[in-house]
């Protein structure tokens, strides 16, 4: 393993707590349902001193932008995929009986022709509704789920979120223990890990078809018009990087060495920027099959990997920073964070928006 900043996070997260299977009350159980481009995750969870303890969870890949690019349409067997993992999670969600159901789509069904007409079919057959949401209220939820990652004696966090089908930064900067990080500036690019390896299949010669994928993302994330003193707080030191997403985890995975995907080890760890960029020197000398070969990553990972780690290299090379911090949460984390608040927190904040 290499040096640097590899050190979980350590004494008790104000955010989420694993407590699969925990016996819980109903009413104060709550769900966050959450179908990006790729993944499909539910959460499951319980009020607890201080945030929540997770009560169930699931997550399942489903390639729901699969070709999406190319047709703008989502395909049958996409939707098919996605429909057994929404069934499931209607399973569970029927056994927990939440108080409180939130299910949000993003950026498939945001793009896609036949998106609203798909998730009406859902409705019909599981009786759960999504609410599409904005990249802007994507952006606001990702950083709320990874609130308890900042660092508290910095200034802020730039938060990478890299999806299947978009990728949002987001830059918020720190308001006290007791407040959350306020958003300042935000970007979405339409990139990510699943448009990226669809726009670019793999062929025999890794090292360009990465390159590729890398300048792509590049000219994506250029977008992002973050003031100068972002940058200057990440170069010395008293911002950092927040990454959340399955590729940012898998990284992380590969730079210890685990021979088992271990959240306990992965979410919070403190990784340096040159160690980021070793573990993505480490994945693109190997062929897919090589990739696939390593526990944290997998043959439904072995693409997606170099595809989100593309896209983080790109944000590195715009904006370098000294460390980085994992995150295996994120937006269904941020949707239960907000159904925990106060009704009267909640109007204030729909107000706000409006």
């Amino acid at each position: 393993m290499a040096g640097g900043l590899s050190t979980p996070a350590t004494g008790p997260v104000r955010g989420p707590t694993q407590s699969v299977h925990a016996s819980h009350d109903p009413a104060q159980c709550f769900a966050a349902l959450d179908l990006g481009t790729n993944n499909c995750r539910l959460l499951v969870a319980q009020r607890a001193p201080g945030g929540f303890r997770v009560v169930d969870s699931f997550s399942r890949i489903v390639r729901l932008g699969e070709g999406l690019s190319a047709t703008g349409l989502l395909s049958e067997r996409a939707m098919q995929r996605t429909y057994a993992a929404i069934q499931a999670c209607s399973e569970k969600i029927a056994r927990h009986k939440p108080a409180r159901l939130r299910c949000v789509a993003t950026q498939a069904c945001r793009a896609a022709r036949n998106g609203a007409s798909f998730l009406k079919e859902i409705t019909r057959k599981t009786g759960i509704r999504f609410e599409v949401i904005s990249p802007n209220e994507e952006a606001r939820l990702a950083v709320i789920g990874c609130a308890d990652l900042f660092d508290p004696a910095g200034v802020g966090a730039l938060v990478v979120d890299i999806g299947g089908g978009s990728t949002e930064l987001s830059w918020a900067i720190n308001r006290g223990i007791e407040r959350r990080p306020k958003l300042e500036h935000w970007f979405s690019a339409p990139i990510g890990v699943v448009t990226l390896a669809d726009q670019f299949p793999e062929h025999g010669d890794t090292l360009a078809w990465y390159a590729a994928m890398k300048q792509c993302a590049a000219d994506h994330v250029a977008g992002f018009s973050a003031p100068d003193e972002v940058r200057d707080h990440l170069i010395s030191g008293k911002a950092h990087i927040v990454g959340t997403s399955g590729a940012v985890t898998s990284l992380a995975g590969v730079h210890l060495g685990l021979a088992r995907y271990s959240r306990r080890l992965v979410d919070g760890l403190w990784i340096s920027e040159g160690d980021t960029r070793a573990a993505i020197a480490n994945l693109t000398a190997r062929d897919k099959a090589g990739r696939a070969a390593e526990p944290c990553i997998g043959p439904d990972r072995a693409d997606l990997v170099l595809a989100g780690a593309a896209i983080l290299e790109a944000i590195l090379d715009r904006w370098p920073s000294l460390r980085l911090r994992v995150a295996d949460r994120g937006l269904r984390e941020g949707l239960i964070l907000t159904m925990l608040e106060p009704p009267r927190r909640r109007r204030r904040r729909r107000r706000a928006k409006s």
